[in-house]
């Protein structure tokens, strides 16, 4: 089936530039040929109401993008319940990492784990993610810290991309934490990262992208900055994990170097802000992972775009700190978290992650010539979509101009 013409939408958030969400009430979207020919407010022109093999009436519902989930971990192996009496007993996540949990605990359990089972495992969480609305996925590595297993994951999102409705933009993190095998010789993990590992990514496609997380107790800012050096040497694009639990200057790196992205971002200084203001670089900010880990504090979202920072929101999907797939929950974190508007997140979780993945002149925005990924949801607004929270709204998800999924089911062999 094709999706032609969407009629009689209650609302249609384009999620253009400028302020606000770019509300059209009552209006219509055609496709043709998986792209966006047209749009606007009341009736479709009578000549388009012809041509199309399908029409969908959307009356009552919200139209928006596709949403686009730009910071996400989806292939690992196993999961982390057994650290929940931990996190209750208020252990901090660096601690647990020290006795061995956290990261290093996935990274065993992906180690042991084959390509088709991890894609097996991932086919699910992508699954789940295009029932809720998500269309383009950011995909990062730094479960397998080894030469073998990291191709493997990087492998494994490759051959996704090519099989499933959602889009994978793949990052390469072997800078996720050091490595076991490497305990106590961070220099030599540097060194196999950049000179055996990034090469191999690099000239077999399997990464856009590389991720670096620049925290206390796992790469210092001397070596984050290192690490990005050597990545942009070999051209791959730049995102660094930043400022997540203690002020380390992180943002200011982004800015520097002229990351694409600086994710988590709780701990940003006003100066860090004004260094990605200044380079445009867009602030990834994840609520779910502040929810899940129970800090209390989450990042400074109205202060970033006052300061001309573009912000994006994700889920962060990990099996540690944020286990879910599903952005519409993100949503209600983000409105009761951080104080965003409804019209502020929804541009945060589609143009602004567009440009999170180097993607905005593709996607992210219902505009004339981009690509037809659109959520249909079966609610009057958009502040209806964060206010009924803990259900899931969508209805209808087309992907390229396709439908793949139909009265909240996905749709097969579209």
């Amino acid at each position: 089936m094709k999706a032609d013409l969407i009629i009689n939408a209650s609302i249609i958030a384009c999620c253009t530039g400028g302020e606000g969400a770019g509300i059209i009430e009552n209006g219509y979207v055609a496709v043709k040929d998986g792209k966006i020919i047209a749009l606007g407010e009341g009736n479709a022109p009578g000549d388009m109401e012809g041509y199309g093999t399908r029409i969908i009436d959307a009356a009552g519902k919200t139209v928006t993008p596709g949403l686009i989930d730009s910071h996400t971990h989806l292939i690992h192996g196993g999961s982390r319940e057994k650290e929940l009496p931990l996190k209750l007993k208020g252990v901090p996540y660096l601690e647990i990492l020290k006795m061995g949990g956290g990261i290093l605990s996935t990274v065993r359990n992906t180690r042991k784990a084959s390509k088709e089972e991890l894609k097996a495992k991932a086919e699910k969480s992508l699954d789940e993610m295009l029932l809720h609305g998500t269309t383009t996925v950011e995909a990062k590595s730094g479960y397998g810290l080894d030469f073998d297993n990291e191709i493997k994951c990087l492998e494994a999102a490759l051959e996704l991309n090519a099989s499933h409705p959602i889009d994978i933009v793949s990052t390469y993190m072997g800078a996720h934490a050091v490595p076991e095998e490497f305990k106590g010789n961070t220099q030599g993990y540097i060194g196999f990262m950049c000179e055996k590992v990034m090469p191999y990514v690099k000239k077999n496609n399997l990464a856009e992208f590389m991720d670096v997380f620049c925290e206390e107790g796992v790469f210092s800012p001397e070596e984050s900055r290192i690490i990005m050096q050597k990545g942009k040497e070999q051209g791959f694009k730049l995102k660094i994990h930043a400022d997540e639990i203690i002020p380390l200057e992180g943002a200011e790196l982004a800015g520097s170097m002229g990351a694409v992205s600086a994710e988590h971002l709780l701990a940003a200084s006003d100066a860090g802000i004004a260094a990605m203001a200044e380079a445009g670089v867009t602030a990834v900010l994840l609520p779910g992972t502040s929810f899940y880990l129970m800090t209390g504090k989450y990042a400074e979202a109205g202060k970033m775009m006052k300061k001309g920072v573009r912000v994006a929101i994700a889920t962060d999907y990990n099996p540690g700190t944020c286990p879910t797939e599903n952005l519409q929950s993100i949503m209600t974190f983000a409105c009761f978290g951080m104080k965003m508007t409804p019209e502020e997140i929804i541009k945060a979780m589609t143009i602004n992650a567009a440009y999170a993945v180097d993607r905005a002149s593709e996607i992210g925005s219902l505009e004339v010539g981009k690509k037809a990924d659109i959520v249909i949801f079966d609610a009057p607004n958009l502040e209806y979509i964060v206010y009924h929270f803990g259900i899931n709204h969508v209805n209808t998800v087309i992907k390229g101009g396709k439908t793949v999924v139909e009265n909240g089911k996905i749709v097969k062999g579209q």
